[in-house]
């Protein structure tokens, strides 16, 4: 039997719970969320608990019945306390600024990179090189700050570029062996 999928959930006070033969919604104070049901398998709600069963014992329904908590899990999570992603800015010069529903971002491009803020989610710049992404859904959240930090990626070499705060980067060695003579 799936390890994760066998683990009850504790609904907390405040959060309303709805099954619905393809999906589980939470609704709290902070928004609403909905997690898939995949075919065969079942939701119940026990005591403030939520648990999760599957009808047969297929390989993809052991992989589905994991998946199934694990997302549900997610969405209580977001409606409860929400997620947050940082983000720290490193190099000479490059900094960011937040202007109505825009992100600015000076990256050592030319001109500035414009980033509009998507519906759903909180963006804080607490310092010039330092932003924060909020929201309620992990997915979102995580696919924003990514959406940042392609702007300018960790340079191998130098380091400067956007990159998550307590990320770990291997700085690579100059090429050697090429002097001139």
């Amino acid at each position: 039997m799936s390890r994760v999928g066998r683990k009850p959930i504790a609904v907390p006070e405040g959060v309303r719970v709805t099954i619905q033969p393809e999906k589980v919604e939470f609704e709290s104070s902070k928004g609403k969320l909905s997690s898939p049901l995949f075919p065969g398998i079942r939701a119940r709600l026990e005591d403030k608990t939520l648990v999760f069963t599957r009808a047969e014992e297929t390989k993809e329904q052991r992989a589905n019945h994991g998946l199934a908590r694990s997302l549900a899990n997610n969405a209580l999570l977001g409606v409860t306390v929400g997620f947050t992603k940082q983000l720290e800015i490193v190099g000479v010069g490059y900094r960011a600024k937040l202007e109505k529903d825009r992100l600015e971002l000076s990256v050592g491009y030319s001109k500035p990179v414009s980033y509009k803020i998507p519906a759903g989610i909180q963006i804080a710049v607490e310092k010039p090189t330092l932003i924060t992404v909020k929201g309620i859904d992990k997915q979102h959240v995580g696919q924003v700050a990514e959406e940042i930090k392609r702007f300018r990626k960790p340079d191998p070499y130098k380091l400067k570029g956007i990159r998550y705060v307590g990320e770990r980067l291997i700085k690579k060695e100059r090429k050697a062996g090429v002097a001139g003579a």
